[in-house]
């Protein structure tokens, strides 16, 4: 909360909070995508978005709206 942002992009000069942001950031930069679908191929920066995209294939829906019920 402080509002500190010790860590910078070597490539760009910006700042962030904390190392995990700044490791996103600079694939940006570098076109690193580690994580791998293996379904389909398809590769993402974050492990979050790989799960996320993972659902597509198993065709889990593993969200309900609490108003109608439907899951997403």
């Amino acid at each position: 909360h402080t509002g500190e942002r010790p860590y910078e992009c070597p490539t760009c000069r910006k700042d962030f909070g904390n190392s995990s942001m700044l490791l996103k950031h600079h694939r940006t930069h570098t076109g690193e995508h580690p994580y791998k679908c293996t379904e389909c191929g398809k590769a993402f920066i974050l492990s979050s978005c790989l799960i996320q995209h993972q659902h597509v294939h198993s065709q889990e829906k593993p969200h309900k709206c609490p108003s109608c019920g439907r899951c997403f």
